[in-house]
Parts: structure tokens; sequence; C-alpha cells
């Protein structure tokens, strides 16, 4: 009885010392795991829409039409001025296109994104121009905010020398908050082993600096960037030849046609209207369609409403539709 006992008290120990080794097991990957609302950890080359708005945002100040003042009372999160971010999870590396006036959260969001912890700053920010919705956010990095310590800021030799001359961004280049580092037209600056950019003119209102696109190469494919140029017809490249070398083409759509702004003179603000671009790549095979990315919306643009005809338009005509925090993969 007492030997029997015995077996029975062993078994009974090793039984729950089992059940215990396997709870906590279980316990333990639970808590390594992470939470469903956590963006998935990638090893790979990766851009994300951080903005797809004019630099003056939506809703626009001064703007009484309802697509502004609707917004006003409830606003939209996901409505920020136009970047892209870039992450290079094998090499632990991120960078932004453009500075724009939402750059904290546009940056919260990229980091959030790379798993990487909150009040990191970017390893590099890339400027196509000097108008306010690109470069403007730089201020974030100055000791009235972050006071960061040399951020890499990518220009262009006229952008470089508008920072350096000017205030009060040549306090953030004295203070060392940023380090602009130059860039050449048509140049590749090598960022990782898998990640390089290569800036390439365009024409464009160049008050204060030069205008640029990036060709973004990845591990495996390649993205062009142009949020801002006059007219496809002003530029001495064919942009249908460039959308056949990339696989992702993010264009300036900044407005719908020529009718959707009465306020202005559009012709002092030259944009391929998204019309007319449609027009031009209408006779593309679909396949290169749908590498077109539409991209940097004015206020106005119905191209903001996934609900509105002229969404419908464009997504019907084998085009894409930029929207904030699309993913694509390089």
């Amino acid at each position: 009885m007492r030997s029997g006992a015995l077996k029975y008290f062993i078994f009974l120990g090793a039984s729950w010392a089992l059940i215990f080794q396997i709870s906590c097991r279980q316990r333990t990957e639970k808590q390594s795991d992470p939470a469903d609302n956590t963006p998935k950890v990638e090893s790979g080359v990766r851009l994300i829409v951080l903005g797809t708005a004019q630099d003056a945002g939506s809703p626009q100040m001064g703007c009484e039409k309802s697509c502004c003042q609707n917004l006003f009372e409830n606003p939209d999160p996901k409505r920020k001025v136009v970047s892209l971010g870039l992450i290079d999870g094998k090499h632990q590396k991120r960078y932004l296109f453009e500075a724009t006036p939402d750059l904290p959260s546009q940056l919260h969001f990229l980091n959030r994104a790379a798993r990487v912890r909150e009040g990191i700053m970017p390893d590099g920010v890339f400027l196509t121009h000097a108008h306010i919705g690109h470069y403007s956010g730089l201020m974030f990095f100055g000791k009235e905010a972050v006071n960061a310590k040399q951020v890499p800021v990518y220009a262009m030799p006229r952008m470089a020398a508008f920072l350096e001359r000017n205030g009060p961004w040549g306090q953030l280049v004295s203070q060392q908050n940023i380090s602009v580092q130059p860039l050449l037209s048509d140049s590749v600056t090598t960022l990782t082993p898998s990640v390089s950019v290569v800036p390439v003119r365009v024409p464009h209102r160049d008050e204060y600096s030069e205008s640029v696109g990036f060709i973004i190469r990845g591990q495996e494919k390649k993205a062009l960037f142009i949020p801002d140029i006059d007219k496809w017809e002003r530029w001495d490249r064919n942009i249908t030849d460039l959308i056949a070398e990339v696989d992702y083409a993010f264009l300036d759509a900044t407005f719908f046609d020529g009718d959707e702004l009465n306020t202005r003179d559009i012709s002092e603000i030259p944009h391929p209207f998204v019309v007319e671009s449609m027009e031009l790549f209408e006779t593309l095979p679909p396949a290169e369609k749908q590498k077109i990315i539409f991209i940097h919306f004015n206020h106005t643009n119905p191209l903001l409403s996934p609900d509105s005809e002229a969404y419908g338009i464009v997504s019907s005509g084998g085009f894409r539709i930029a929207s904030f925090g699309d993913e694509f993969d390089l």
C-alpha cells in the first residue's frame, strides 16, 4: 500500500511539474508575441506613405468650402502633408522623404512601423525643394523642440545653401541639430547595402532652390517619387520611359482638373492635372498603369475622398491613388 501510494504521488508530482513547465513556456511565448495592433517586423526594404496632401494641408486655412469646413470640426488624422517613409529592416535604418509640417506624427508612425523607440531620430531626411510643405518640418529638430543631434538632411546645392544661409534654418546647421549632406542630380547616394537614392531634376517654381524627384532603389524594386512638377511636357525627360524603369511611380496629382480651384489663377501654380496625366498614360499597358500612384493632393482635389466620383474614374482607369499608411515592398 505504501509503495503504491508512493508511486502515485511520484507520478502526480511529475505530471504537475510537466504541466507547470508547459504552462510557463506558453505564458512566456505569449508575453513575447507582439500585440495584434503592432506592425509586423520586416527584414526587407519597404516604403510607407506618410502623407498625401499638398503643402498647406487639408483642411486648408481660409477655405470656406465644405471640403474643409467639415474637417475643421471633425479632423481626419490621415490627412497629412505629402511624405514617404523608407525602412530597411535588415540594416535597421529609417529615412523620411520630405520634412513636412506634420513631421512629428509622421516620424512617430515611421518609428512604430519599424519597431523603433519613440524619440529616436531618422537616419536621414531627403528634401525635394524649398516650398513650405517639403522642408519646414525641419524646425522640429531645433532647440525649441527636440534639439536633435546632427540628423542627416540630404539636399541639392541650392537647397543646401538656402538652409545654411537663411534663418531659422541656419541655426539648425550652426547648432548641429542637422547635418546637411550634398546631393547631385543623377548621382547615386548609397545608404545601405540594400538601399540607394538618385535625385532627378524637374521643372518647378524654383524661387529658393532647385526641384528634384527621387529614384529610390531597394533590394529588388525601384520607386520614382515626383510630388511636384510644372507640366510633363516641360520636362526634358520622358515620364513614360521612367515609369518603365521602375516598379512604383508616385506622381504629382495636385489638381484633378482646371476647374476645381476658382479662387486663384491656376496658371501661376502649374501642375499636371490628373485628367491630363490619365490622357497621357491612357495607352500604357495595364501593368504599367498599375505602377502609377497619384499623390500630393490639393485640399480641393476630390481624390482625397474615396467616395468621390473622381476617385472611381481614376481607379477604373487602371491607376492607383496613394493613401496614408500604404506600404510597398522594395
